[in-house]
């Protein structure tokens, strides 16, 4: 492995307005670099039998055979430019100990006092061996079915254990004998998802056990604007703990797509919709941003989203395309739900179904730099015919501009209803678009499907109309 190829994940964000650069050590089958006291990634995979691990394992082996440790060649190249460099660990799983204390084989998972030992050796080895300006306590990258990191009937009992673990896993990082570093967690978006695990992130900012904390669902990789992570954003301010949004890589991917649509999967999310999470996330009182899965190799795009994220002056007055989240089957299995696709399974004149969403755009304040408002819905199993009753924030969109096109799922199930919004607008902040199906053409029944909802913010250097001179 060449120096230039191992520094590139690093060089590729230098020069962007990106301070800190977060590397997985270890992802639970072993560590990325030679641990003294962990099961090193590779060594219960050879002979492998994957052309990705073996590459992995033979680009950390060949840095090594040269005497370079390759953790080390990746703190130093962020320092070298300008960046902090935490070290995330994922705490649901573990290489090297015993299978049968794994939660997936039968065992407590981190009931079992060994493997909270294991993780604080890693912990321990990290401040101590390295100069990690931080370490992540990652709870949020969690596979398998729930639970993550304890049984049911343990829960209860052992989550006062998990927080006594993390005041552990602080201590190790705040006192190491060189300077100290911070420490943080990923968690899961709602309090009621990390309760529902074990982890009470309350209790941990009260009690001042971490430095920073992210909101994250590893499971859900698509780009949420409305995430509702003020409850957390409310407690970092209280106890000076900071709050980074996390801007998620895809429009959608194949978690949220029906299987008989495979040929969508992955969609990168665009700098449009990179600049109205970025929005959403600054008005709901974050201290910065965190994201990861960018389109790779970098293009202009990816370095375009890197440099305006992390000012929200600079995004104030640009264009943002909001995109309401779409529903994950695993997802909303943990209580993470969302209010797409909405299925309206008949005609009901009257019954109106509400799509909650946030925009942090002054549609007022700002009314003569905004060029153009349009409102998109998507809804499939829909004919032209059909009839609909759409309101924004209680008021009827229907005298405005109107456009259909095909849809993006399937040109012969779905349109795009899109509105030019003039007289009818979003509000700066929380905002409720409802939707009636009032009648089918005869001979047509059962419902349609609001599969996906977008609203364009555009702005320009001038106000919107032509000045015209009284007669």
């Amino acid at each position: 492995m060449k120096m230039e190829d191992a520094w590139r994940r690093v060089d590729e964000v230098a020069n962007t307005a990106v301070d800190t650069f977060s590397y997985c050590v270890e992802r639970g089958d072993g560590i990325f670099y030679p641990s003294k006291v962990g099961m090193r990634f590779g060594d219960d995979k050879r002979p492998f039998k994957s052309a990705i691990t073996w590459h992995a394992w033979q680009s950390m082996q060949s840095l090594m055979d040269r005497g370079l440790d390759p953790l080390t060649v990746l703190i130093e190249r962020a320092h070298e430019k300008g960046m902090d460099f935490w070290a995330d660990l994922r705490l649901q799983s573990f290489g090297g100990m015993k299978p049968a204390f794994k939660l997936s084989n039968g065992g407590r998972g981190m009931a079992h006092p060994e493997v909270r030992s294991h993780h604080l050796d890693v912990i321990r080895e990290l401040a101590a061996d390295y100069v990690v300006d931080g370490v992540e306590l990652d709870f949020s990258a969690a596979f398998g079915q729930s639970p993550y990191f304890l049984r049911p009937e343990d829960i209860r009992s052992y989550t006062p254990v998990i927080t006594g673990w993390v005041a552990e896993a602080a201590k190790i990082v705040r006192t190491r004998p060189s300077l100290s570093a911070t420490i943080g967690a990923r968690v899961f978006p709602t309090e009621e998802m990390n309760l529902a695990q074990g982890l009470d992130v309350r209790t941990w900012l009260k009690e001042g056990l971490l430095d920073f904390v992210i909101p994250v669902m590893y499971g859900y990789n698509n780009l949420d604007p409305d995430m509702p992570i003020e409850w957390l954003t409310e407690l970092g301010a209280q106890h000076d703990v900071a709050v980074y949004g996390m801007l998620q890589p895809y429009m959608r991917d194949e978690s949220t797509v029906p299987d008989d649509r495979t040929y969508l999967r992955r969609i990168h999310a665009t700098p449009e919709m990179f600049r109205a999470a970025a929005a959403n996330f600054w008005a709901k009182g974050v201290d910065g941003l965190y994201t990861w899965f960018l389109k790779w190799p970098f293009g202009d795009a990816e370095h375009r989203i890197l440099t305006e994220i992390g000012d929200p002056d600079t995004i104030k007055e640009r264009s943002k395309r909001y995109v309401v989240r779409r529903r994950s089957k695993d997802a909303a299995e943990l209580g993470y739900s969302a209010f797409l696709p909405l299925a309206i399974p008949e005609a009901n004149p009257g019954h109106a179904y509400p799509i909650p969403f946030h925009v942090a755009d002054d549609i007022r304040g700002r009314a003569d730099r905004i060029r153009q408002i349009r409102l998109r819905i998507n809804i499939s199993n829909v004919v032209t015919q059909d009839q609909f009753t759409i309101k924004l924030n209680g008021k009827s969109p229907a005298k405005e501009i109107c456009l259909r096109d095909f849809g993006r799922l399937d040109a012969a199930r779905d349109q795009w209803i899109e509105f030019v919004l003039v007289g009818v607008r979003p509000e700066k902040g929380m905002n409720m678009l409802d939707i009636s199906l009032d009648s089918r053409p005869k001979g047509l029944e059962g419902g349609v499907v609001v599969e996906e909802v977008e609203l364009y913010v555009e702005y320009g250097p001038h106000p919107s109309g032509l000045n015209v001179a009284s007669e």
